[in-house]
């Protein structure tokens, strides 16, 4: 919160409109700003959750079924990887408007937070579940045929072997994610998701006011610093212990 307050004391000085008004303007933006910065949690939470698991289990599962590999099986690879690209080129704000039937169905209604957490959820799992695909297909194969040659069963390869070795970058790929669900979650607020993009986009921008613009802009900033600082530092510890 310290830090936040100095980016704020220093944006209002930068400003050539800042002044003893701007810091009346932020005593009246507070409990909005404060009400924005729990949905926009709820929905990064909630979807980050949600996407580590199901991510990671279909990069697994999209590893492990491919040619050549632990479970090779041809048509389970290709429906996971046929799914993962079908989704991936498409943008979150014309997913999240395409599922609002399959949203509603859910969660019972298409706007707020939770709501806005299913199509972050959607467009999170296909990206991690790409990411882990990808860190565990650089591990190499040494490893694998070690546990072969131990006589491991395939799934204690994968869980014990292969997942561990690819857990570092994994972890600064899932950071990655929880930066870019950020973003997105600024970006659900211009379909009643709520949140920190909501607050800019009725209170800011509509309204001219660019002190709440930037006053956001500059909680998000500081947001992704401290998601990538704590990322960085988990992945250290983890490869590390390596």
């Amino acid at each position: 919160m310290s830090a936040f307050m100095a980016a704020l004391d220093a944006a209002q000085h930068a400003l050539p409109f800042a002044g003893e008004s701007d810091r009346g303007d932020f005593i009246e933006l507070w409990p909005r700003l404060a009400k924005a910065l729990g949905e926009t949690g709820t929905m990064v939470s909630i979807s980050f959750a949600a996407a580590a698991v199901i991510g990671t289990l279909l990069g697994l599962l999209a590893y492990a079924t491919r040619p050549g590999n632990l479970l090779q099986n041809k048509v389970v690879f290709w429906i996971i990887n046929g799914v993962i690209n079908l989704i991936r080129p498409v943008p979150f704000i014309i997913l999240a408007v395409s599922i609002i039937p399959f949203t509603r169905l859910i969660v019972g209604t298409s706007i707020g937070a939770v709501a806005a957490a299913v199509p972050l959820t959607i467009i999170a799992s296909v990206a991690v579940a790409r990411i882990a695909e990808s860190n565990l297909v650089a591990v190499d194969p040494g490893t694998v045929e070690a546990g072969k040659a131990m006589g491991a069963s395939p799934v204690r390869i994968l869980f014990t072997i292969v997942a561990p070795e690819a857990l570092g970058p994994l972890v600064l790929g899932l950071t990655y994610i929880f930066v870019a669900l950020l973003d997105a979650s600024a970006v659900a607020g211009a379909i009643g998701g709520g949140g920190l993009g909501q607050l800019a986009l009725t209170y800011g921008y509509a309204h001219f006011d660019w002190f709440t613009v930037v006053v956001v802009v500059i909680v998000l900033i500081v947001l992704v610093q401290l998601a990538q600082a704590l990322g960085n530092f988990i992945a250290r510890r983890v490869m590390h212990t390596r």
